[in-house]
């Protein structure tokens, strides 16, 4: 039965149009010295910050869905806003460039150093040839009112513009990890495991993605959501955005916010700022595998499933799934903050 379901959302996701940006079928690796360390269950993870466009990152999955409308629309420009250090920003800036479109970011400056350091994610944008506008605060609906004014702005001059993830559109990148779902599916199957829980850093289409992608294909595995951020009701959201994206591939599934685990006690004081436990977590994983999380979002998922296997909250004999959904790049934007946690 379960191969069955995963051709339906094989054959439904084929559907779709996609502009190839990157390598999406990443691997699902064994960590076996960080699930020593550990003293737990064995834990896999699977390696969306190896997707390939401008360092990896689960955005690259998302952009092949969302740019693929912009590029049936015509576009020509692309305005768009997140955080300085969004991965986001700087895998659509790649995007962009890739395809020959033009792009316009207004980012929040999410510390006082943002407004000045051109590091890391920052830095990469505009090597991309982004057209980058930096806020003096992180006030989230002038944001948005900046980018629509910008927008609009573009289209009087007589250019054709796409503004990624709104409310008609926000489901394909929904669609973008319910494809990576199934490849974990298939990927536990080829390796005899059994994970009962996923754990990801994520409050939104991610997490949305990969619960509903789970259960189109009938598999058991609990999505465990680590925020980055306190959000009100954001279970509800994922339910709303999942069934858009359910109805968009055509699939028999509904979901409710019971079907979603979102857990905001590993924020730390607030998005976009680092935590002692997700650095350490951080450093547990680099010096036992030699694989990198970034300081300020994926970490914090990290210092999770670090604090849920040592607080023996996750069954020994049970294996588990680490999305690793990238965001290296911030790494060099926080290099005062890394120095500190090496002590």
């Amino acid at each position: 039965m379960g191969s069955a379901l995963e051709k339906k959302l094989e054959m439904a996701l084929a559907g779709l149009n996609r502009v190839r940006l990157g390598e999406v079928n990443t691997p699902l690796e064994h960590l076996p010295r960080f699930s020593a360390a550990l003293g737990g269950p064995q834990v896999y993870i699977k390696r969306d910050d190896l997707t390939g466009l401008a360092f990896g990152g689960n955005k690259t999955r998302m952009l092949e869905y969302s740019l693929a409308v912009g590029v049936e629309r015509g576009a020509d420009t692309i305005v768009f806003g997140a955080a300085v250090q969004s991965n986001y920003c700087r895998q659509l800036a790649a995007a962009c460039a890739k395809l020959g479109i033009t792009l316009h970011l207004i980012l929040r400056s999410e510390r006082e150093i943002d407004k000045t350091a051109i590091t890391g994610n920052n830095l990469l944008q505009r090597l991309f040839g982004a057209h980058v506008t930096v806020m003096s605060d992180n006030d989230r609906d002038r944001q948005q009112e900046m980018i629509a004014a910008k927008a609009e702005e573009l289209r009087a001059a007589g250019h054709n513009v796409y503004v990624p993830r709104q409310a008609d559109t926000i489901d394909l990148d929904v669609i973008a990890y319910a494809q990576s779902a199934l490849e974990v599916a298939r990927q536990c199957r080829e390796q005899e495991i059994e994970p009962g829980h996923m754990y990801v850093c994520a409050a939104d289409t991610t997490q949305a993605g990969l619960v509903l992608g789970l259960k189109a294909v009938g598999s058991p595995m609990q999505v465990k959501g680590i925020t980055p951020s306190v959000q009100g009701d954001n279970e509800e959201h994922m339910a709303k955005i999942a069934n858009q994206a359910a109805e968009r591939l055509d699939l028999d599934v509904t979901l409710t916010a019971a079907d979603f685990d979102s857990d905001d006690s590993f924020v730390g004081e607030r998005y976009g700022l680092p935590t002692p436990e997700g650095l350490a977590s951080l450093r547990l994983l680099a010096q036992t595998e030699g694989v990198l999380t970034d300081p300020v979002y994926t970490s914090k998922a990290l210092a999770g499933l670090v604090a849920h296997i040592r607080g023996g909250a996750l069954p020994a004999q049970e294996p588990v799934v680490f999305v690793h959904t990238g965001g290296t790049p911030a790494l060099f934007g926080y290099t005062d903050e890394m120095v500190a946690a090496l002590g």
